[in-house]
């Protein structure tokens, strides 16, 4: 079952970082149901075997391409996120001392926090995560940036949670007689 979840995780990142043509320095949002991918309903299964199989397959990928991990904790927490004190500090991110435990914060919010190269919790992202994993339907909305796109991939599961992906994009300005630059689209 785990190789199965961490196969599944890594062909859905890769999917979504073609997609999302991230550079080096990005956001990326996860947010993630362990219970939910065990098959049993979200907040009532937490499980630090699963959300270790999927935090091992996600973060080696991200870190491979210096795009940060940014875990997003349950409501417990207020959703507040796990980060790398360097993305804090790019990103002008307020810390603040929680510490996640899998019924207070979330199994994989956990495991991100202490398996990150000096991981900290910070309030919010502030709406500048250009892309993002929900899995499990944990509502990570409030992290992207303001225009979000959903990203189709061929996986549409990981275990048995829903998966859901977006990307952001520059919001269009201008009317019918607008020009785009197609390499922001």
């Amino acid at each position: 079952m785990y190789e199965e979840i961490k196969n599944q995780a890594a062909e859905a990142v890769l999917g979504l970082l073609e997609a999302a043509k991230l550079q080096p320095g990005d956001l990326l949002v996860v947010g993630c149901s362990s219970s939910e991918v065990g098959g049993h309903k979200i907040g009532s299964y937490s499980s630090t075997e699963i959300a270790d199989a999927l935090f091992s397959a996600i973060y080696p990928i991200l870190r491979e391409r210096g795009i940060f991990l940014a875990a997003q904790c349950c409501e417990h927490l207020n959703r507040a996120v796990v980060v790398e004190r360097e993305a804090a500090r790019r990103y002008g991110l307020l810390e603040v001392n929680v510490v996640p435990q899998p019924k207070a914060g979330g199994s994989f919010a956990t495991a991100a926090y202490r398996e990150m190269k000096d991981a900290i919790a910070v309030e919010s992202l502030q709406n500048q995560a250009r892309a993002g994993m929900d899995i499990g339907d944990t509502l990570i909305g409030m992290h992207l940036a303001r225009v979000a796109v959903p990203v189709r991939l061929s996986v549409k599961r990981i275990g048995e949670a829903n998966l859901v992906c977006a990307r952001v994009r520059a919001p269009f300005v201008g009317g019918s007689r607008a020009v785009y630059n197609e390499k922001l689209l």
